[in-house]
């Protein structure tokens, strides 16, 4: 079964500066990575089209959309100290938000058995009503809330080094999309706490893995055996979608965990396994170190097409391992009892 591939020339040209991380040449790596993939002629390619407003406004408010679009004119502008936007970043920011959404359609047609989405700029850090953390719009979110409003149950996994607040913030209070993130604590942007599990109608369904600097694979392996696997099974998802961030690679130059693409490997045949064939989407979040960054995509897409490939070993046991599996108890305790 084809492996669907979206991402478009537009998201090049979203041009955030020579030195700043979340650059263009990432897209280079994340396609050198497919084409490295042992499933790279199962590989199907498709140019995501943008989101309508309507789209974008079920998850981010109107008067930031409108904010963003009069931004976007300006020959350069700066949303936030991390957060860059040119003109051509407009049409990248609709076309990430919608890819998604398209995704979504063509494995309904039953053209591919899963979809990663190589975009930029990344989503996850969006929150309704402004940009942050590199991200214009939330292009997870956009997709989780069409699926939502299709009747549908959604979880999303989000193994960015990153919390994903924007993410975590849009459905907090929503108990038909869990959200599930294991991420670096303390850290940016300063969210994710384990005692961070949702409000009202959505209590419970949203669980937090804040794992300290250093925590290698073996970690990420317990946290998904006995808590986010246990979770998202009795959430009962009708699709998963994953936040792909490969910034906990212990090579990249913005965060401190311990992952090889050996452990992306794991991390992306493990999402998918939660949920059926034809149900799962990838979305590249972030990921700053272009060699890692190319290997971890490759372990992951293959994975993500049901084939184990490990361009580096899996990492060893870390330090800050014991510490993690505290985390990993206390996270448990709060959703399973």
């Amino acid at each position: 079964m084809p492996l669907l591939l979206g991402s478009h020339e537009a998201f090049e040209r979203h041009d955030t500066g020579r030195f700043h991380p979340e650059r263009p040449a990432r897209l280079g790596a994340v396609l050198r990575g497919v084409a490295s993939a042992r499933v790279a002629e199962e590989v199907v390619s498709f140019a995501p089209r943008p989101a309508t407003a309507a789209e974008l406004e079920a998850v981010h408010a109107p008067a930031y959309l409108a904010e963003l679009r009069r931004i976007c004119t300006a020959d350069c502008s700066q949303l936030d100290p991390d957060t860059v936007a040119v003109p051509a970043s407009y049409e990248a920011a609709l076309r990430s938000a919608g890819a998604g959404l398209e995704a979504v359609d063509r494995l309904r047609r039953g053209e591919g058995e899963a979809a990663f989405l190589a975009v930029r700029p990344p989503g996850h850090h969006a929150l309704s009503y402004r940009a942050m953390g590199f991200c214009l719009l939330n292009n997870v979110a956009v997709t989780a809330a069409a699926l939502r409003a299709a009747g549908e149950r959604v979880a999303i996994v989000d193994w960015d080094a990153h919390h994903g607040n924007g993410t975590q913030e849009i459905f907090y209070e929503d108990p038909a999309v869990l959200y599930v993130s294991i991420h670096q604590w303390p850290f940016y942007p300063g969210t994710g706490s384990v005692d961070e599990t949702g409000a009202g109608a959505g209590l419970g369904a949203t669980l937090n893995l804040p794992f300290p600097a250093g925590t290698g694979g073996e970690a990420y392996r317990q946290a998904f055996d006995e808590v986010v696997s246990p979770v998202v099974e009795a959430h009962q998802p009708d699709w998963v979608l994953v936040s792909a961030g490969f910034d906990a690679h212990r090579a990249d130059p913005l965060t401190d965990l311990g992952l090889t693409a050996g452990d992306f490997a794991d991390l992306m045949a493990k999402s998918a396994a939660l949920a059926p064939p034809g149900r799962r989407i990838a979305f590249l979040e972030g990921g700053y170190d272009l060699a890692a960054l190319e290997l971890s995509v490759r372990a992951a897409l293959d994975s993500l097409g049901g084939v184990l490939s490990r361009p580096e070993p899996v990492s060893g046991p870390a330090p800050a391992d014991e510490a993690a599996g505290a985390v990993v108890a206390s996270a448990r305790h709060l959703h399973l009892g």
